[in-house]
């Protein structure tokens, strides 16, 4: 009956929902753990891993943990809901090569393509120069170069009216070395003068090889100056007709270097005639005055 009394009876149980009290002496066990209420679906919360991203630039809709800012760093308001349905996010490629305006030496890498056949080649310097001079740019044209400037070489000593004489009157013996030399002179003369010319090219900010810019030069060199030659082997060098003849190549030999110096280094036209100038004067001083 005393327990009745003292409330310790058989219905001494605490209230459901409520720990049960430690006996005098003993330390109280912490409360177990609420269990987390999860939402139901359709209850206008996202399931399991698809909670949207909190307050301060984190993580977005249904991106993974991994993938949240570490640093809390500010974002724009529309990140959030981004790459939500619905909604694209914009973005920009960057131009590595600058805008189209911007035009210096080195900007970009050409295409130069396969390395073209000599009569494409050579037909390309008097018919199509600026694409013919861009495509080989990072070829070298030794063969042709060669090759050409020599053959121009034997011929160019009989467009003087006084080398054509001392060559005629001399033996055969006498006249095939002097010829050869001749020829070897105007080889070794455009390797020199192309080698001038890449280097000023060079001091001008251009960035283009010495091998295609040599070669091409005496390309330029031997091919525009062909048909005065040509003329002056029946006329003479000091004929008038020849004279003209040769004003008007000298003047296209310096449209042709302005293009190849242009295209090869990559500079603008003012400074590639600046730098095939040297060359050009050595031409009009060497070949051309000396027929006049």
């Amino acid at each position: 009956m005393a327990g009745f009394r003292n409330g310790r009876g058989r219905d001494n149980r605490p209230p459901q929902g409520q720990p049960q009290q430690a006996p005098y002496g003993y330390n109280a066990a912490p409360p177990p753990p609420a269990r987390q209420q999860w939402p139901q679906q359709g209850q206008g919360q996202p399931p399991y891993g698809q909670q949207g991203a909190p307050q301060g630039g984190q993580r977005p809709y249904g991106e993974p943990e991994y993938f949240g800012d570490p640093y809390g760093q500010q974002q724009h308001p529309h990140a959030v809901t981004a790459n939500n349905p619905g909604h694209t996010q914009m973005f920009s490629v960057d131009d590595p090569y600058g805008p189209a305006t911007d035009h210096h030496a080195g900007a970009a890498p050409v295409p130069t393509g396969p390395r073209l056949h000599w009569k494409a080649l050579l037909s390309g310097i008097v018919l199509r120069p600026a694409d013919t001079f861009l495509r080989t740019r990072d070829h070298a044209v030794w063969g042709p170069a060669l090759i050409v400037t020599f053959l121009y070489g034997l011929l160019a000593i009989f467009g003087f009216d006084t080398a054509r004489e001392e060559a005629i009157d001399a033996t055969l013996s006498t006249a095939i070395p002097y010829v050869l030399m001749t020829a070897l002179g105007f080889v070794v003369g455009g390797l020199i003068l192309g080698a001038v010319t890449h280097t000023l090219a060079r001091q001008l900010g251009g960035d283009g090889a010495w091998q295609p810019t040599v070669g091409l030069s005496m390309l330029i060199m031997s091919i525009t100056d062909a048909p005065r030659l040509v003329f002056a082997l029946f006329l003479g060098g000091e004929n008038g007709l020849v004279q003209v003849i040769g004003w008007l190549t000298w003047l296209a030999a310096g449209a042709l270097f302005t293009v190849m110096v242009s295209r090869s280094h990559d500079l603008p036209w003012p400074k590639a005639l600046g730098a095939s100038a040297i060359q050009l004067v050595a031409l009009l001083s060497l070949i051309k005055l000396g027929t006049l």
